[in-house]
C-alpha cells in the first residue's frame, strides 16, 4: 500500500465534499437535465443513421434552428449552475425552447430532449435556496434574525402580530423602511 493513498483520500474526499456543498447551492440537477435536453435538440437534425442499409436522414429545413435551439438550452443549463440568481428566468426560458422545439427540431429531439428540457426548466423555476432553520431545543434564532419558540401560538391575534412584526423587518431589511405602508 502506497504512502500517498491517505492523501489521495483526503483530497478525493475534500473535494467531494465541496462538490456537494456547490451542487447543494444551486438548481445542479435542473441545469444538468436542461443541458442533457439541448445536446439531442441540437444534434440530431444534423446526425445520420444507419440501419443496415437505410440512411435515415433527420436534417429539416429548420436544422438551423434546432441548433440554435440546443445551444441555448445548454446555455440556460450552464446558467442555472453559475447564475443562480436569475435561475427562474433561465427555468422559463428552458421551458419555452422546449415547447418551441417541437415543430422545430423533430418533435424536440424525439421527445427525450423535450422531456429533459422541460423537466430541469420546471425544476429550475421551483427551486429555491435553503434557509438555515432555527435550533428547536433552544429557540435561537433563524436566517431571519428573528428568535422565537419553536411550536407556533395557537391565538390568531398572536399569529397575526407575529407575521407582521416579520413583514417590518423584511421591509427594514429591504431598504431601511422607506416603503412601509403607514398604520
Amino acid at each position: 500500500m502506497s504512502a500517498d493513498l491517505p492523501d489521495l483520500l483526503h483530497r478525493l474526499n475534500t473535494w467531494r465534499l465541496g462538490f456537494r456543498a456547490w451542487r447543494g447551492s444551486r438548481p445542479f440537477w435542473a441545469g444538468l437535465l436542461a443541458i442533457a435536453g439541448g445536446v439531442p435538440i441540437g444534434a440530431l437534425p444534423y446526425h445520420h443513421i444507419k440501419l443496415g442499409n437505410l440512411s435515415l436522414q433527420m436534417a429539416t429545413q429548420a436544422g438551423a434552428g434546432g441548433l440554435i435551439i440546443g445551444v441555448l438550452l445548454v446555455t440556460l443549463g450552464l446558467t442555472m449552475w453559475f447564475h443562480s440568481v436569475v435561475r427562474v428566468f433561465a427555468g422559463v426560458a428552458s421551458l419555452v425552447l422546449a415547447l418551441v422545439s417541437i415543430p422545430v427540431s423533430n418533435f424536440g429531439g424525439l421527445l427525450v430532449g423535450f422531456l429533459l428540457s422541460l423537466i430541469g426548466g420546471a425544476l429550475a423555476v421551483s427551486w429555491v435556496p435553503g434557509d438555515v432553520v432555527a435550533d428547536a431545543a433552544s429557540g435561537t434564532s433563524d436566517a431571519s434574525g428573528s428568535s422565537g419558540s419553536a411550536v407556533p401560538s395557537a391565538d390568531p391575534e398572536e399569529q397575526r402580530a407575529d407575521v407582521d412584526e416579520l413583514l417590518v423587518g423584511v421591509l427594514e431589511d429591504i431598504d431601511g423602511g422607506r416603503h412601509r405602508a403607514a398604520g
